[in-house]
C-alpha cells in the first residue's frame, strides 16, 4: 500500500511539473489573452489615471474598441490600440494605453475593480483592474513594468 501512495505522489508531483501554473490576472477572449491589467493608487482629484496591461496569444488580429469601469466617469482609449496576430502589445504610458478620467473613488492600493474590455473581433472581457503601489521608476527599468512583478 506504501508503494502505491508514493507512485501516485510521484506522479502528481511530475505532472504538476508539465503544467504550466495559472495566473491570477490573466483573461482570455476568443481571440487573445489579456494579463495584469493595473494602474498605480490615484487619489479621487487625480486628472486621470493610466491603465496598463498586457495583451498576448493573439491568434486573430483583433482591436480594443472600448472599456467602461465603474470606478471613472469616463474610460479614454489613448493611441494606436491594434493588435497584431502573433505578437505581444504592451498598453503602457509610453504607447497606447486606456486613461480612466472622472474619478469615482480614490483607487485604493491593493484594491481591484471590475473592468469591462470591449474588442472588436474578442468581444466583452470582464477583468479586475489591480491597484499597485505608486513607485519611483529607475532609467533602466520599463514604465510598463507593475511594481510588484509576479
Amino acid at each position: 500500500m506504501r508503494r502505491r501512495a508514493a507512485l501516485q505522489a510521484g506522479l502528481a508531483f511530475f505532472a504538476s511539473l508539465a503544467v504550466p501554473p495559472a495566473r491570477a490576472c490573466e483573461y482570455f477572449t476568443g481571440t487573445l489573452r489579456i494579463t495584469h491589467p493595473w494602474a498605480h493608487a490615484a487619489d479621487i482629484d487625480a486628472p486621470f489615471v493610466v491603465v496598463s496591461m498586457k495583451l498576448d496569444e493573439v491568434s486573430v488580429a483583433d482591436r480594443l474598441i472600448g472599456a467602461d469601469t465603474p470606478v471613472a466617469t469616463g474610460v479614454e482609449l489613448v493611441g494606436d490600440l491594434r493588435i497584431a496576430q502573433g505578437r505581444e502589445t504592451e498598453l503602457d504610458a509610453a504607447g497606447a494605453h486606456l486613461r480612466l478620467v472622472g474619478l469615482k473613488e480614490p483607487l485604493g492600493v491593493g484594491r481591484a475593480y471590475p473592468l469591462e474590455l470591449a474588442f472588436e473581433k474578442g468581444g466583452i472581457v470582464y477583468a479586475r483592474l489591480n491597484i499597485d503601489f505608486p513607485r519611483v521608476r529607475l532609467p533602466f527599468q520599463r514604465p510598463s513594468a507593475p511594481p510588484f512583478s509576479r
